[in-house]
C-alpha cells in the first residue's frame, strides 16, 4: 500500500468530517441541551463515528466478496446517505417541536434529564449513513494494490482520523463553551439542538454536505 494512499486516507477523513456539520454540530448542542459531561459526550461521539464508519466498511468488504461493482455500491451509499438525512430531518424536526413546548410551558431542562434515548438515536442514524468516499477513493483501490489486509488497513486508518477530528471539534466546543455563560438560552437549549439537528439533515439532503 502507497504512503499517497494512506496520506489520502488521512486528509479525506479530515476534511469530509470538518465539511459535514452533521459530524459534530448535533453531540455539541444535545451535549448542552442534555447536560452531558464530558466523558458522556466523547463516548457517543465516538461511538456514532465508529457506527458511521462501520456500515461502509461492511458493505465495502461484502462488496468485494461478492465481487459487486463499485459503481453499484456507490449507488446503494447513496440510498443510504438519503435515509440518514431523512432521519436527522425527523429526528430534529422532533425534538425541536418537544423543546420548544416544554420552553413555552417554561419547564425546566433539569426535568427532563431521566430521558437517555437521544444517543441511542444518534448512533443508529450515524449506522445508516454512509463515508462516501471510504468504498470508491480508498477501500478499492487499497484491495487492489495490497489485497483484504490493506482494504482493513486503509479503513483503519480513515476512521481514526475521522473519529479524531470529531473529538477534536466536539470536546473543543464542549470545554469553549464551558467558559460562556448560556443561561439566557438554557431554557430554550432542547428547543435549539432540534433546530440544529433539523438543520444538518435538511443541509446533507439538499445541499449535499
Amino acid at each position: 500500500m502507497s504512503i499517497t494512499l494512506i496520506i489520502t486516507a488521512v486528509s479525506i477523513g479530515i476534511i469530509h468530517t470538518l465539511l459535514g456539520p452533521d459530524h459534530y454540530i448535533p453531540f455539541i448542542m444535545l451535549s448542552k441541551a442534555r447536560g452531558w459531561g464530558a466523558a458522556k459526550t466523547a463516548l457517543i461521539t465516538t461511538a456514532c463515528g465508529a457506527g458511521h464508519i462501520l456500515g461502509s466498511v461492511i458493505i465495502g468488504f461484502a462488496g468485494l466478496w461478492f465481487g459487486i461493482n463499485v459503481l453499484h455500491l456507490e449507488a446503494f451509499e447513496g440510498v443510504r446517505g438519503s435515509i440518514a438525512a431523512w432521519g436527522f430531518i425527523a429526528f430534529g424536526l422532533v425534538y425541536f417541536v418537544w423543546g420548544l413546548r416544554r420552553a413555552l410551558k417554561n419547564r425546566a431542562q433539569a426535568d427532563d434529564a431521566k430521558i437517555n434515548t437521544t444517543g441511542w438515536v444518534l448512533f443508529i442514524i450515524f449506522v445508516l449513513g454512509p463515508c462516501e468516499p471510504l468504498i470508491p477513493v480508498l477501500m478499492y483501490p487499497a484491495a487492489t494494490g495490497g489485497g483484504v489486509w490493506a482494504m482493513a488497513l486503509i479503513a483503519l486508518i480513515f476512521g481514526a482520523a475521522t473519529i479524531t477530528t470529531m473529538l477534536t471539534v466536539v470536546m473543543g466546543a464542549y470545554y469553549g463553551l464551558s467558559f460562556v455563560s448560556l443561561k439566557p438560552l438554557q431554557r430554550w437549549g432542547n428547543a435549539l439542538a432540534g433546530f440544529a439537528i433539523l438543520a444538518c439533515g435538511l443541509s446533507m439532503q439538499f445541499l449535499g454536505l
